[in-house]
């Protein structure tokens, strides 16, 4: 997509209406990673609004944060607890953060927020440097193998169908480069608006990859925050990671 901006991205408009569409599954999310963190500390990659950060920290737990949007993390601060919270402005790939950490985390997909597997590569080398011999990181993602059947290779989805708006999940795969170029269409009486994302999305055998590069190694995959088997039936996996 060109001149995407991931910061942009997650700007003044989504971070304020960030927190109105839960998935459902945030309770389960919150009670696996507080039983992998094991007392802490725990730092969270793109902590966003604090959705699962904050609950951790309201655990008693020391949370720290790193995130790219200065309004998702403005929206964070408005939340009881969310101005105790450290956060380090800056891509997770790459900034740098203080201290050691026994589980460094990321969720909903945000893994796929970086755009080249260069980028995914910095990001797991970034967390080894920071996890303690006993750590672990933590990735939930989706599976890709919806995207691998798609007609051209595109789709057209209905989102939201209310009375006065109309919202449209406009998509383009590029099976190469393993991205997603998305818009979120709102048409309504206000007139159109644009949400706009890429990703790119990873196998699990690659991810595992990636890992030893940095020099981790996978402990668990599971199908969800039950503990659910992974299998070829599984829409999204929750891999642990550690030395």
């Amino acid at each position: 997509m060109r001149n995407f901006d991931p910061a942009a991205s997650f700007g003044k408009r989504v971070a304020a209406h960030y927190d109105e569409h839960l998935r459902g599954d945030e309770a389960e999310t919150i009670k696996f990673l507080s039983q992998q963190a094991r007392g802490g500390p725990v730092l969270e990659l793109a902590i966003g609004t604090g959705r699962i950060g904050l609950p951790l920290a309201q655990r008693g737990l020391d949370v720290h944060g790193i995130e790219l949007s200065a309004d998702m993390v403005e929206q964070l601060r408005t939340k009881p607890g969310g101005d105790r919270i450290p956060v380090t402005m800056g891509d997770y790939s790459d900034v740098d953060v203080e201290g050691s950490y026994r589980l460094i985390f990321v969720v909903f997909n945000t893994f796929y927020n970086l755009l080249t597997q260069e980028k995914q590569v910095r990001c797991f080398e970034n967390v080894a440097r920071h996890l303690t011999d006993d750590g672990v990181f933590i990735i939930e993602a989706a599976m890709a193998t919806h995207l691998t059947t798609l007609r051209d290779m595109q789709y057209v989805d209905a989102e939201r169908v209310e009375l006065d708006s109309v919202t449209l999940d406009v998509a383009r795969f590029d099976i190469v480069q393993q991205t997603l170029d998305e818009n979120h269409v709102t048409i309504g009486e206000q007139g159109i608006t644009f949400g706009p994302i890429v990703t790119r999305y990873v196998w699990p055998s690659e991810m595992d990859l990636m890992a030893r590069i940095a020099g981790l190694r996978l402990h668990q995959r599971f199908g969800g925050w039950r503990g659910e088997p992974f299998d070829k039936s599984s829409w999204r996996y929750v891999a642990v990671y550690g030395r």
